[in-house]
């Protein structure tokens, strides 16, 4: 169900364990062949399909578009949060529900950029409230919830998810391929920091001159259908565990 199409007696009608899904992605760049507003038009497509399946066993907010991206402002038109006050935003709007009695939150990303102030957010919410055992604090994103695309269509050229990439302008062209620019011409720009394992302190104009990374020369219509619907199938099983749980203080 939607929050924001009911009433406030609807809300308080609810049961307190149903979960709180709360989507958040981005406005940012994503290079010279794709829109803006990518990540959030994407992640919306996938809790599209996820709403439909659980109908009413979960309760979805609006979709959040401002998101951590400051490593994206040197290409005009990103906006963004500073890292800080992003996690105060996703603790806040996470601690609205629980000021209202719910005791499951969980924050679906759509962007690379808020992993790390997602899980931040709701590590540090829950040492606030500590005493809590009835609680569950989540923060995932759809594309790391364990399914290898690779391994159901071989031909995907890339294992995982980059920026403005082949799996990112594929889901594109199934949803919205009249905002997709020359992807066919666009180079291939390595996903692989040469830095890593270590975690780098970067910005894109440190790995990519045009913006992307990735191989989006690759991308079709019909490995985007393919990539919405094993994120949706993995989001929705996900949302299952949460609904399942028995509110012991361990998950399903």
């Amino acid at each position: 169900m939607q929050l924001a199409e009911l009433k406030w007696p609807d809300i308080a009608a609810l049961s307190r364990n149903l979960p709180v899904v709360i989507p958040i992605a981005a406005l940012e760049q994503h290079g010279r062949h794709m829109p803006l507003f990518t990540d959030s038009l994407l992640l919306g497509e996938v809790i599209r399909r996820v709403t439909e399946r659980l109908q009413e066993r979960v309760l979805f907010t609006p979709l959040m578009w401002l998101g951590n991206s400051e490593h994206h402002l040197d290409f005009p038109g990103t906006m963004t949060a500073a890292p800080r006050v992003y996690l105060d935003l996703l603790k806040d709007m996470a601690e609205n529900f629980l000021f209202h009695g719910f005791r499951r939150i969980v924050l679906v990303n759509g962007h690379g950029g808020n992993i790390v102030p997602g899980q931040q957010a709701m590590f540090e919410l829950r040492q606030k409230y500590r005493q809590r055992r009835d609680l569950v604090l989540l923060s995932t994103t759809y594309w790391t919830l364990g399914v290898k695309p690779q391994s159901v269509n071989s031909s995907l050229v890339q294992d995982h998810m980059g920026h403005a990439c082949e799996w990112e302008t594929s889901m594109m062209l199934r949803i919205r391929p009249e905002l997709v620019g020359d992807y066919k011409a666009v180079p291939a720009i390595p996903q692989a920091d040469p830095f890593e394992p270590a975690h780098r302190g970067w910005i894109t104009k440190d790995r990519s001159e045009p913006g992307h990374i990735g191989q989006p020369q690759h991308a079709s219509a019909e490995k985007g259908e393919l990539l919405f619907r094993l994120f949706a199938d993995d989001v929705a099983a996900y949302l299952e565990r949460i609904v399942a749980w028995d509110g012991s203080g361990h998950t399903a």
